[in-house]
């Protein structure tokens, strides 16, 4: 009888995620999309903008157009503009500043950008041939490492996901595509919390949540992020008393470590 062939695990794919957030009346509220129903990962989720890193996102030359990345790997870099580029697609909040003037991109200006936005998307463009084009800078400076995530080994579409936090630059009121997204709201992380089922939160998103729920405040989960750098976390799959359950490492900051795989999707 043969042996059947192990399955090669599949290799992730570089892609980059934004927590998007603003001080509110009610507290600290944080940027969402719900992902379209035929999109072939998390569709109908509701979820924090990002996407996977294209080629131009490693573009040395974004180098010049980026502030705060000195010293920055290029890994790191690339994850960074890709974090900016996929929240403009998705959200239309950009964080870049003006070439000449250092000031961070008003709503006026933000409005004669929006057409950039498909073209992104599409990749009809790079995000450096919109900055060249616009002299604009995007802020990775205001970047906070937040959480590194890594898709099970099992899975057959695998990413190497960086979490970024970010405070959204004033007057960038936030909206959905209309089409990766079909809707979007700005929430308070317990909020989606205690609406995950109806909302559709799925597992990392809902720790991750937590995490945010921490903070009370932009400057306060900004401070935490950057005091405690991310420990990388990749889920697995164990047997339990119900049925399996998702795993993922207990020191990695999180205030929940396990859920039944029924319930993690």
């Amino acid at each position: 009888m043969t042996e059947p062939t192990p399955k090669t695990a599949v290799t992730p794919v570089p892609a980059a995620t934004i927590l998007l957030v603003r001080d509110a009346p009610n507290g600290l509220e944080v940027f969402m999309v719900k992902r379209h129903h035929q999109i072939d990962f998390v569709a109908g989720a509701l979820v924090f903008p990002g996407g996977k890193a294209q080629r131009s996102d490693f573009d040395s030359e974004l180098a010049e157009y980026a502030d705060g990345v000195s010293g920055w790997s290029e890994e790191m870099r690339a994850l960074g503009a890709a974090a900016i580029r996929e929240a403009f697609e998705e959200s239309g909040i950009l964080m870049a500043r003006d070439g000449a003037t250092g000031a961070f991109v008003d709503e006026a200006r933000l409005a004669t950008l929006a057409a950039y936005r498909h073209k992104l998307e599409k990749a009809e463009i790079s995000l450096f041939d919109m900055l060249r084009a616009e002299n604009l800078k995007i802020a990775c400076d205001e970047l906070a490492h937040f959480a590194h995530w890594i898709t099970p080994e099992n899975m057959p579409k695998r990413f190497d996901t960086h979490f970024f936090l970010a405070s959204s630059p004033v007057g960038h009121a936030g909206s959905h595509d209309g089409r990766e997204s079909v809707d979007s709201v700005w929430i308070r992380p317990e909020d989606a919390i205690a609406s995950r089922e109806k909302l559709n939160v799925i597992f990392p998103t809902k720790l991750n949540l937590m995490k945010l729920a921490r903070s009370k405040t932009v400057a306060e989960a900004l401070k935490a992020a950057r005091a405690a750098p991310p420990l990388t976390v990749t889920p697995w799959v164990e047997p339990g008393p119900n049925g399996n359950i998702l795993r993922i490492r207990d020191d990695a900051g999180y205030e929940q470590t396990s859920a039944s795989l029924r319930d993690a999707n």
